[in-house]
């Protein structure tokens, strides 16, 4: 436990933030009026098909600022006091520094020991706790949290509940295919993550078993090897700065059918120097 805290593991929860799977258009558009604040970031078309939606561009370099936006000013003021709590790799740390600071309310992240350096620096710089452990441990608290998130199953569910008739398609690295190997096998299966898409590491968890299921259309498996490619691309081709798992839907994007519409979320640009001038020089 880092220096300076003093109570159990278990006063680590923040009331109210568990979100439930159902979502109507109502809901939606309540959301989007929370979140008015936040800039619009643009959908930057780079060929006749392909667009590249660049939230990248937020506040805190993610999408995830929205999210933490929408469910603090959905919150009570007794909640409110009791500040906010997330689990991240960095992005969702970042966001909820960010907004928590917006609030003038606490907040504490736990992060896992391997997260950029860069990461934790910038949540500090926030004024949040940072908790900084081992994945093991991390993953031992999360158990039976019930840590409901994520982007493909939220867009999915903006869709339906707008009832658009648009595919969703999610993915992932060969580096950490949790999801593809879960539906594939009919179990989640033990990975070890192997990628520079940090930012999608999470370990299994049902209820986002259950979101997911019902979610996403298909699944596409980007090569770790492409991955690389794919933010060294979008860095030189675009000038688009984006993490590893920023760029994960813009190298999967060449698998999808040519002339199809497609929208590649570039879901956020917090990339270490270091590896993104590696990345830049090698190409790979």
């Amino acid at each position: 436990m880092a220096p300076g805290v003093a109570w159990g593991e278990d006063r680590l929860v923040s009331p109210g933030m568990a979100a439930g799977s159902g979502l109507d258009n109502g809901e939606v558009r309540r959301a989007v009026d929370r979140i008015s604040v936040l800039p619009v970031t643009p959908a930057v078309a780079v060929s006749g098909h392909l667009w590249l939606k660049l939230e990248n561009l937020q506040p805190t370099g993610s999408f995830k600022v929205r999210g933490f936006l929408n469910a603090v000013r959905g919150l009570g003021r007794a909640d409110l006091r009791a500040g906010i709590v997330t689990v991240s790799a960095g992005n969702a740390a970042l966001a909820a520094a960010y907004v928590a600071r917006m609030a003038g309310i606490g907040c504490t992240v736990v992060m896992f020991d391997s997260a950029p350096a860069a990461k934790r620096d910038g949540v500090r710089a926030l004024g949040a706790e940072v908790l900084s452990w081992p994945r093991p441990r991390v993953l031992a608290w999360m158990a039976g949290r019930v840590w409901g998130g994520g982007l493909a199953a939220g867009v999915a569910a903006v869709l339906h509940a707008a009832g658009r008739a648009v595919e969703v398609v999610g993915v992932q690295s060969s580096g950490y295919p949790l999801w593809l190997r879960t539906f594939a096998e009919g179990a989640p299966p033990a990975l070890v993550p192997d990628t520079i898409a940090d930012g999608t590491t999470a370990p299994y968890e049902l209820v986002m078993h259950d979101r997911l299921r019902t979610a996403i259309d298909r699944w596409i498996e980007v090569p770790e090897a492409d991955l690389r490619a794919g933010v060294a691309e979008l860095a030189l081709r675009h000038k688009v700065v984006a993490e590893g798992a920023g760029a994960l839907a813009y190298a999967a994007a060449v698998q999808l059918a040519d002339q199809v519409p497609t929208v590649a979320v570039i879901s956020g640009g917090n990339i270490d120097g270091a590896r993104l001038a590696v990345l830049v020089s090698s190409g790979n």
